[in-house]
């Protein structure tokens, strides 16, 4: 097991307690939608770096089968749990680099907050080789950690301490803290929290990317988090919540 699979296979066990939910009824999400348009009782599904399975259940419910990837074997034995005795769902352990099993396997693929891998290079190789395994037709949808989500957050925050009469140095102090810059390298987009190592995006590097790739981006929407999930959210209600970013993308023609 490689560091980073150890990490994430500790983190399993607490990652309601740690993790943004984008599942929340407060979360505005348009992901749940946009999967189940294409919802199709004989097409197979995929939950790329399915994490502890909260969204198996909604694939079994609507298409023949469902094939849930993870590298951590502690995020898949929490995922088996969800849907244990259900014989339309596929267990594999194995990092979205390497997928060949499934190519030409899957119609509609999905991957919540898994398009994270911190060294850019297999994040690019991770793209390709979904864009692999969708057929003639399929689908690819999606929800990535947005870096421009976190740095309106920190923007607000700075606002309040400053509305609280701080000066300005105090007032970026106060802002570091309760915006934790100390996770964060904002230049180069990485987020490092207890051994764990992730990639979140601009949303011009979403597209950048997913073209690299040979994927066509036919939308990219805001998911509104909930201010519940933020430290001093209560006092930031009057503004428009921090956002990840939904995405739905087709195989298309690389440049």
């Amino acid at each position: 097991m490689s560091t980073q699979d150890s990490h994430w296979s500790r983190a399993a066990r607490s990652y309601e307690k740690d993790f943004i939910d984008p599942y929340r009824a407060d979360v505005r999400n348009p992901l749940l939608r946009a999967v189940a348009k294409r919802a199709d009782p004989d097409k197979v599904a995929a939950d790329l770096g399915c994490g502890i399975g909260p969204l198996l259940p909604f694939l079994a419910d609507r298409f023949a089968h469902v094939h849930a990837v993870d590298f951590a074997e502690g995020m898949l034995a929490r995922a088996r749990e969800r849907v244990a005795g259900s014989a339309k769902v596929s267990f594999y352990q194995a990092n979205l680099t390497s997928l060949a099993p499934l190519h030409g396997q899957i119609d509609v693929a999905v991957a919540v907050n898994s398009l994270v891998l911190p060294d850019l290079r297999d994040l690019d190789r991770a793209l390709v080789e979904i864009q692999r395994c969708l057929r003639p037709g399929g689908m690819f949808f999606g929800i990535l950690p947005a870096m421009d989500g976190v740095h309106y957050y920190n923007m607000l925050l700075l606002d309040r301490a400053l509305a609280s009469g701080k000066p300005l140095e105090a007032a970026r102090k106060n802002a570091a803290h309760y915006g934790e810059f100390k996770y964060y390298d904002f230049g180069f987009g990485q987020f490092t929290y207890e051994g764990l190592e992730q990639h979140f995006w601009q949303p011009f590097e979403v597209r950048h990317r997913f073209l690299k790739a040979g994927f066509h981006l036919e939308y990219l929407k805001k998911v509104s988090l909930s201010w519940q999930q933020f430290a001093c959210g209560h006092e930031l209600k009057e503004f428009a919540p921090p956002w990840d970013w939904f995405f739905q993308a087709r195989p298309g023609d690389a440049p």
